[in-house]
């Protein structure tokens, strides 16, 4: 500092917290305000709540139901979004590699569950009010697949009017909140509304605090996704994968989720064919048999060059790809290698075509 230079100093003559009332009355002021203190209803977790309905530390109280009580008592039904694997109340990841289509996959599930139309093959039974979370992608970008989407859906099918609202980054004054903060939360809050699903897309982008790789960075979002599910919302989480192929960071996020699905581009899949990729179910607590059967699905333009979704099982596809590879000439060895599958996938589609008499065992047409 320079010499002479003044120095201004607050001089604080009235306290504004525990530290200042120390500093001007002494500790046994502070004691005496402190036991008269009160515990305050926290607004943003329990609105309706007062003083009389929490617990000492400000929560509502836990309740024990009785088992005949339980047995009695009726909750909401969970009722289908999506045929067959997207329930009210459920809590579902898509997670994929980078440029696998996660993006076009979830506008369609979204805008199947707003139209109550359908989505390679899944039905929506009726048309529900959707929120779509689009957390990177370039606002012209969303509204040019929006737009082919609708081109592309029957009329009929069209969402109604309040059904199907998006947030994106390119529409905001100011960065996007951050849904592992409480203040992100309270944001959000706002534009949820009477929203039956909730798209998050993509989970990084939405969630900016903590250390991806750590359960404890997870926790926030898990009380957030819980308390969807008991307002009686679905969320759909959407994810990358990681180079192992699984979902990126902690394992823990899949502990709470009803149903996790990944894409995967075919192994002979070439980068001109654009979004084509196979959908398994990593889990699904109340699917079993054909419901889980894996997909594969191909975006193509139709005859007059609008974008349309095609589908089969993905078996089916793998063995008709095995087929025509063995017409081709190549060993099972070397169809293998080129669908990035076991030899032993290759034998029994091979075995299967000739017990069909659709191949004969030197290759040609049966």
């Amino acid at each position: 500092m320079a010499d002479g230079a003044a120095v201004r100093v607050k001089v604080i003559t009235t306290p504004t917290d525990f530290n200042d009332l120390g500093r001007l009355e002494g500790p046994e002021a502070v004691r005496l305000a402190a036991a008269a203190a009160q515990p305050v209803a926290p607004a943003s977790l329990c609105p309706d709540a007062t003083l009389s309905d929490l617990d000492t530390w400000g929560h509502p109280p836990v309740i024990a139901l009785d088992i005949g009580d339980l047995l009695a008592r009726e909750f909401p039904a969970k009722d289908l979004l999506l045929t067959p694997w997207l329930r009210r109340q459920d809590l579902a990841m898509v997670h994929a590699w980078r440029g696998v289509g996660k993006t076009y996959f979830a506008l369609g599930v979204a805008y199947a569950v707003a139209g109550g139309g359908s989505f390679l093959g899944w039905e929506a039974p009726r048309a529900r009010k959707v929120l779509y979370l689009d957390g990177e992608m370039p606002g012209a970008a969303i509204k040019e697949r929006l737009a082919a989407i609708v081109e592309g859906a029957a009329e009929e099918h069209e969402p109604p009017e309040g059904c199907f609202r998006i947030v994106t980054p390119d529409a905001q004054a100011v960065p996007i909140p951050d849904l592992s903060t409480a203040r992100g939360q309270e944001a959000l809050a706002a534009v949820i509304g009477d929203a039956e699903l909730i798209v998050v897309d993509n989970l990084s982008a939405w969630a900016r605090s903590g250390v991806e790789n750590e359960g404890e960075s997870w926790l926030p979002i898990a009380g957030w996704a819980l308390r969807m599910r008991r307002e009686g919302r679905a969320v759909l989480f959407v994810h990358h994968a990681g180079k192992n192929g699984a979902q990126r960071g902690t394992s823990r996020r899949e502990d709470l989720l009803d149903v996790v699905l990944k894409l995967k581009h075919p192994g002979d899949y070439q980068a001109e064919e654009g979004a084509r990729f196979e959908i398994h179910f990593e889990k699904a607590r109340t699917l079993f048999g054909e419901a889980v059967r894996s997909i594969e699905a191909t975006l193509t333009p139709d005859e007059t060059g609008n974008p349309v979704w095609t589908h089969r099982w993905a078996e089916g596809a793998t063995a008709a790809r095995v087929i025509q590879l063995k017409r081709d000439g190549l060993s099972a060895a070397e169809i293998a290698t080129e669908l990035g599958v076991n030899r032993s996938t290759v034998y029994r589609a091979l075995k299967k075509a000739e017990a069909e008499e659709t191949l004969t065992t030197d290759g040609e047409h049966g």
